[in-house]
């Protein structure tokens, strides 16, 4: 049996690191930077790691929200969404993960549009 996306992405340390990159980004890009404005980002990394990791096969450490209801209310637009992907995309590739891992990720964070999308 192949490992587990979570092993391929460099388990918790590698997710957490990844975590980190993407929240980074997204407080770089106009398009959603004000989506974190006031925010406590240490949080939003951790919950970001932690999802990503019980998500991808890793241990059951994710204690927060669904995606629809953390995101209900918010209003968040496709344009919004694609720049959190191209986010997740640049993080994916600074951190060296492989095509397959990428595409993974891209499709597991895209299936999830109905939860997040104008909700």
């Amino acid at each position: 049996m192949g490992q587990s996306l979570f092993e391929r992405l460099g388990g918790a340390e590698g997710i957490t690191r990844l975590a980190n990159d993407v929240v980074d980004n997204h407080m770089a890009n106009k398009a959603i930077a004000t989506r974190f404005a006031n925010s406590d980002l240490a949080k939003i990394k951790n919950a970001a790691a932690t999802f990503f990791i019980t998500g991808t096969g890793g241990p059951d450490v994710y204690k927060g929200k669904d995606m629809l209801a953390a995101h209900k209310g918010m209003n968040i637009s496709a344009h919004e969404f694609m720049a959190v992907l191209n986010d997740a995309l640049a993080a994916l590739q600074k951190n060296n993960i492989g095509q397959r891992e990428q595409e993974e990720v891209l499709f597991v964070l895209y299936s999830m549009r109905s939860q997040i999308v104008l909700v």
